[in-house]
This record gives structure tokens, C-alpha cells and sequence, in this order.
């Protein structure tokens, strides 16, 4: 059995994770991570992804985040998300009518700004989306 280490994940909104877990696939910005207990210290930033949490029990548990940073100790890994919901927990029909409002959002932006905020908030979707 592999040892485990202490994973919490963190968005704005609420503490989704904090257990004791034997590995962390995380998709930082220049490629996934994997995280095991007494892992070299190291920070990272978050691209938009799923970070999938293999239990100490042996069960797995997958979560899409939007962005954000972990930092990676030997004893543990806090990953602090823009966003996260937990990919067992979306309702697939709401996140359809989501997608087709934001792509109409982005059509319909009068300025640049407003375009690249509703393309932005459509990736999001479409990676929620993709993780399902």
C-alpha cells in the first residue's frame, strides 16, 4: 500500500477536499503532476482541468478546477482553485443550457473585452464539459 499525505482543495466558496490520500494528478500549467507523500517541495500554477485524488481507501474522486495554484510539500499538497466542483456533482442538462447561453454571449459581445470574458467563461464550461 502506498503511503498517503494530506491533500485539501480549496475554492473560494467552500473547502471541497482536505483527507489523507495516496496520490494527486494535478494539471498545472506546464503539464500534469502526479503528487506522492514526500514529494520535493515545489509551487505551482493551475491551467483549467481535472484534478483527479486517488483515497487512502483505494477510491477516486475527480474534480474540475478553473485555474489557481498548489503548493507541494514532503508532508502534504494544498491546491487553491479559482473554481472547483466535483465532476460527480454537475448536472449535465444545466451545464448544456449553460454552454449554448455563453456561446450566444460571445456572439453577441459588443467589445473585445466583453468577447475574450465570454470566450473565457466558455472554455471553462467546455472543460467541465470535457471532464464528464
Amino acid at each position: 500500500m502506498a503511503e498517503s499525505f494530506k491533500f485539501e482543495l480549496v475554492s473560494p466558496e467552500r473547502l471541497l477536499v482536505s483527507e489523507q490520500v495516496e496520490q494527486a494528478v494535478i494539471p498545472g500549467t506546464d503539464g500534469e503532476m502526479t503528487v506522492l507523500a514526500n514529494h520535493a517541495p515545489a509551487m505551482t500554477t493551475v491551467k483549467p482541468g481535472v484534478v483527479t485524488v486517488k483515497l487512502a481507501g483505494g477510491q477516486e474522486d475527480r474534480y474540475v478546477v478553473f485555474g489557481g495554484f498548489a503548493d507541494i510539500v514532503p508532508s502534504g499538497c494544498t491546491l487553491l482553485a479559482e473554481s472547483a466542483v466535483r465532476v460527480a456533482d454537475v448536472d449535465r442538462q444545466d451545464l448544456a443550457r449553460r454552454i449554448q447561453d455563453a456561446r450566444e454571449d460571445a456572439a453577441d459581445a459588443k467589445d473585445d473585452q466583453s468577447r475574450a470574458k465570454a470566450e473565457q467563461f466558455l472554455n471553462n464550461l467546455t472543460t467541465l464539459q470535457d471532464a464528464l
